[in-house]
């Protein structure tokens, strides 16, 4: 019966999409990775630290461009009998203009304090925004393939862009010679002609209606503005490292660093990748309010928490021997790096499978106040870690943060929404 089980779990859409996206994602994310040979023999590590700021201030500027609303897109699609889902859609891009706006004024009032404190120079913050609304757009027509289970579109579109990003990186860093500013000049044209492409493949699929709709807007703004803290948590304990690092120990460092936390990152892809699959899969699950079949999710669940720790170790063992050739000379102390890193990230995967459970519930301003509180202990730990132990201490308190954030979310989440997460229990019932 077991093995019955496992053949029709493995056949399902779950993981045919799974297989999908984690080919795209592995695809998508090989082409930054395999560039690491050439801008860190074309970049220095003081180069590299302001491409690595430029992209922590995208990522901050991100949950306040849109509001965070491309989530409840995701939701009410689950709910199109009931809800003009392109009017809806509509409506969210009104929000995604006029909170570009509103971003727009304030980064033009504190630029010189956001560049004091990002070493960014000041005359290029605006492509900042750019790319962040742009950035939305895309993840609007990403979305909307995700939820209807189109992960060869999500796919083709993801790689395509991320190519031409490469390519025009390339061509402007090593053949141009604008060093930093051509690998920032390559994702500022990369992205802007995707979201023009992402506003075609709206349009030619007749996913917009333009009409004004408060309670939409109401509706949207009440799903996606608690999840701004949520978001923006997540963005300082991201963040805070590079920041920590660029003002106490050197850009230099930060440049260093930042090349051992994409090795680690691979972790992160490995599981947003399987999680990108696993959402519409577990939402239609859920639906059916079944309990034998949420004892199947908890033990999926169970065995993924253990293959993910020991991914991350593996690569942790293979890190510096392969990053000693891989990379520049300059580079090569960024594998000190790579374990902490890893097994923050294997934490935050197994973050990633309890949190859906309070998406689901729609209880995300709960999980506010777990963000932001993991993300204020992150400040204290990064200063604390680093003080002590320099540049290595910000990657301790990423695995240390990761790790209290999945349980603190796991705890949440069993309260928001009942799973047999129990399994010896059950074992005992049933017998």
């Amino acid at each position: 019966m077991r093995i019955r089980n496992l053949k029709l779990l493995t056949e399902s859409s779950l993981f045919k999409s799974a297989g999908i996206y984690t080919i795209t994602s592995v695809i998508n994310s090989a082409i930054p990775f395999l560039l690491l040979p050439i801008l860190t023999r074309y970049l220095s590590p003081a180069d590299y630290g302001i491409v690595s700021m430029f992209s922590v201030l995208i990522s901050f500027v991100a949950p306040f461009t849109g509001l965070s609303v491309h989530g409840a897109i995701a939701r009410m699609y689950y709910e199109k009998d009931n809800v003009d889902i392109k009017e809806y859609i509509t409506n969210a891009l009104f929000i995604l203009f006029s909170s570009t706006l509103i971003v727009s004024t304030m980064f033009f009032l504190f630029s010189r304090v956001i560049a004091d404190i990002s070493s960014v120079p000041i005359q290029i913050l605006w492509i900042v925004v750019v790319i962040s609304f742009s950035q939305f757009i895309t993840k609007i027509v990403l979305t909307l393939w995700q939820v209807q289970v189109k992960p060869v579109q999500y796919g083709v579109y993801q790689i395509s862009q991320t190519a031409l990003n490469m390519l025009l990186s390339i061509v402007l860093v090593v053949f141009v010679g604008l060093t930093w500013k051509g690998r920032i000049y390559a994702q500022l044209i990369s992205l802007t002609i995707f979201a023009g492409i992402g506003f075609f493949v709206l349009i030619r699929n007749e996913w917009l209606k333009f009409n004004l709709n408060k309670s939409y807007i109401r509706h949207a703004l009440r799903f996606g503005v608690p999840l701004i803290p949520h978001a923006l948590g997540g963005v300082i304990m991201t963040m805070t490292d590079r920041i920590f690092i660029t003002n106490m120990v050197g850009i230099e460092t930060t440049g260093v660093y930042t090349v051992g936390y994409q090795i680690g990152m691979i972790i992160n892809l490995l599981a947003t990748s399987l999680n990108q699959a696993y959402i519409p899969w577990l939402y239609s699950k859920l639906k059916i309010d079944v309990t034998s079949i949420k004892r199947k999710i908890v033990k999926f669940t169970y065995a993924y928490f253990v293959i993910i720790l020991l991914l991350a170790i593996t690569l942790s063992l293979l890190a510096p021997p392969f990053l000693s050739f891989f990379v520049g000379k300059e580079f090569n102390q960024s594998s000190i790096y790579v374990t902490w890193i890893a097994l923050g990230y294997a934490f935050n995967g197994m973050y990633l499978m309890v949190v859906n459970y309070i998406f689901y519930a729609q209880k995300t301003s709960y999980l506010a106040w777990v963000t932001l509180g993991s993300a204020l202990m992150n400040i204290i730990l990064n200063y604390v870690l680093i003080s002590a132990y320099g540049a290595i201490g910000a990657a301790q308190a990423t695995t240390i943060i990761y790790f209290v954030k999945f349980i603190l979310t796991w705890i949440l989440s069993s309260k928001l929404y009942k799973m047999p997460w129990n399994i010896s229990k059950d074992k005992i019932i049933r017998n």
